[in-house]
C-alpha cells in the first residue's frame, strides 16, 4: 500500500466532509503557486550584495522594486484567501481568551507581512514575502494531513466492533495529554519569541523581525497537533486490515499507538526547541524555519506510516521475515 492511503478520502466520507476538503486542496494549491512564483521573483534581491558594477547595480535595484511590488500582489491572496482559517480560529480564540495553535501561525503572517508591505511602500528594508508564502503553504501541508488522517479514523472509529472502539477510548486519553503540552509550548514559545524581538529591536533593530518571525514559526505546533491523529488513524486501518486481532494483539497495538504518537509529539518538541537559541540569536531566518516546520510534520507523518506498516503485518509473518532474514 502506498503511504497516502492512510489520507486517502474515506469511501463513506459525507458530502459536507468532501466540500471541506476540496476547499483545503484549493487554499493549498494556490498557496504553493503563490510561494513559488513569489520565490522566483525574491532571487535578485539575494544576489544583491555580490560585486558589480554601479551600471549593474542601479538596474539590479530598480528590478527589485518592480519584483517587490509583485510579490506584494501575490502574497495578498495567499494570506487573505489561503490563511483564511487561521485567521478565522485566531479570532474565535481570542474572542474567548484564550490561545490555540492558530494564535502564533496568526501573528507570525502578520509580524512578516506588515512590515515587508511598509518596506516595498517606502522602498526600503527588507521584505519576507517569500517566508510568508512559504510559511503558509507548509503550513496548510502540514494541516492538511492532519485533516486527512482525522477524516480516515473518523468514520473508521464509528466501525462496529470492540476493535475500534477500544481505539477511540485510547485516542480520547492521549489527545487531553497531546493538546495540554501543544498548548504550554505554544504559549512558551509565544513569550520567548516576544522578549527575543523586543531584545533585537533594541540592540540590533535591522534583526529584529526576521528573529521574531522565525522563532513564531517555530513556535507553530503543527507536528504537535497532527502526532495523536496520525497514529490514530494507522491504528484504525490497521484493525480494518486484520478484522480478526485477538485481545492481546489489540492490546499490543493500542500501546504501539501510544508509543508511537509519544514519539512524534516529544520528538517534535525536542526539534523545535534545539531550533530555538539558534533562531533567538539570528541563525534561522524565517524561510528555513518555515522548512523546518514542514520537515517535522513530514517526520510525524512517516512515524504513522511506520506504524501502520510494522503492526498490518501479523505477529507470524513478522517472525517468519525475520527468521529468513
Amino acid at each position: 500500500m502506498s503511504p497516502w492511503t492512510l489520507f486517502a478520502p474515506p469511501k463513506n466520507l459525507s458530502d459536507a466532509d468532501r466540500n471541506d476538503r476540496r476547499h483545503m486542496l484549493a487554499r493549498l494549491g494556490l498557496a504553493w503557486l503563490g510561494m513559488m512564483q513569489v520565490m522566483m521573483f525574491a532571487f535578485p534581491g539575494y544576489v544583491r550584495h555580490r560585486p558589480m558594477s554601479p551600471e549593474d547595480l542601479s538596474f539590479l535595484d530598480e528590478a527589485i522594486v518592480l519584483l517587490n511590488w509583485l510579490s506584494l500582489v501575490l502574497t495578498v491572496p495567499v494570506v487573505l484567501y489561503c490563511a483564511w482559517p487561521v485567521w478565522r480560529g485566531a479570532f474565535a480564540r481570542l474572542r474567548q481568551a484564550s490561545v490555540s495553535m492558530d494564535v502564533p501561525v496568526a501573528l507570525g503572517i502578520l509580524a512578516a507581512f506588515i512590515p515587508s508591505t511598509y518596506a516595498t511602500w517606502v522602498n526600503q528594508g527588507e521584505v519576507y514575502f517569500e517566508s510568508v508564502t512559504m510559511f503558509v503553504a507548509f503550513l496548510l501541508t502540514a494541516r492538511y494531513l492532519e485533516f486527512c488522517a482525522r477524516q480516515a479514523a473518523g468514520p473508521a472509529g464509528k466501525q462496529s466492533g470492540p476493535v475500534h472502539r477500544h481505539i477511540e477510548s485510547a485516542r480520547a486519553l492521549m489527545s487531553a495529554g497531546a493538546d495540554r503540552v501543544a498548548l504550554w509550548f505554544t504559549i512558551a514559545q509565544l513569550a520567548l519569541a516576544f522578549a527575543a524581538g523586543a531584545f533585537w529591536l533594541s540592540y540590533a533593530p535591522e534583526h529584529a523581525v526576521a528573529v521574531t518571525v522565525a522563532l513564531l514559526v517555530i513556535s507553530c505546533p503543527c507536528a504537535l497537533a497532527m502526532s495523536v491523529p496520525t497514529a490514530v488513524s494507522a491504528a484504525h486501518a490497521v484493525a480494518l486490515e486484520r478484522p480478526d486481532l485477538t485481545q492481546t494483539e489489540l492490546d499490543a497495538l493500542v500501546l504501539s499507538t501510544r508509543r508511537t504518537a509519544n514519539q512524534s509529539l516529544y520528538g517534535s518538541m525536542a526539534w523545535h526547541l534545539l531550533l530555538t537559541p539558534l533562531a533567538a540569536m539570528g541563525y534561522v531566518q524565517p524561510w528555513l524555519a518555515a522548512i523546518t516546520m514542514l520537515v517535522s510534520s513530514l517526520a510525524v507523518a512517516a512515524n504513522a506510516w511506520r506504524l501502520y506498516r510494522r503492526m498490518s503485518v501479523p505477529p507470524s509473518l513478522r517472525l517468519s521475515a525475520a527468521v529468513q532474514v
